[in-house]
């Protein structure tokens, strides 16, 4: 089983600066392939950025430039830095860790707030 649990999220204001961690537990967990995604209110859930399997890091358009996904200095957690805060990054953001093995949804964190205001 993989428990994922998300922290940092909170109340920016527009141009600042959030941090989010994802603490992994479980057998067989790996940060490859794990992603940030999110999901904003009346809209779809969607990728933010991940870990490659090949160690590249994904990002959507929108991030690009002003966030980072990274491997923490804790073992197993994963982090998203977010910088230049804009007031459409506002949604609740999980954590995602793919199946173990064999196909399956992958697992998911609670979920942590971020509002950006102006």
């Amino acid at each position: 089983q993989v428990q994922l649990v998300e922290s940092g999220g909170g109340l920016a204001q527009v141009g600042g600066s959030l941090k989010l961690s994802c603490a992994v537990s479980g057998s067989l967990v790996s940060l490859d392939g794990m992603g940030w995604y999110r999901q904003a209110t009346g809209k779809q859930r969607e990728l933010v950025a991940r870990l490659t399997s090949d160690g590249n890091r994904h990002y959507t358009n929108s991030v690009r430039g002003r966030f980072t996904i990274s491997r923490g200095d804790t073992e197993n957690t994963l982090t998203l830095q977010m910088n230049s805060l804009k007031s459409e990054d506002t949604a609740v953001y999980y954590c995602y860790h793919p199946p173990i093995v064999g196909g399956g949804p992958g697992y998911w964190g609670q979920g942590t707030q971020v509002t950006v205001s102006s």
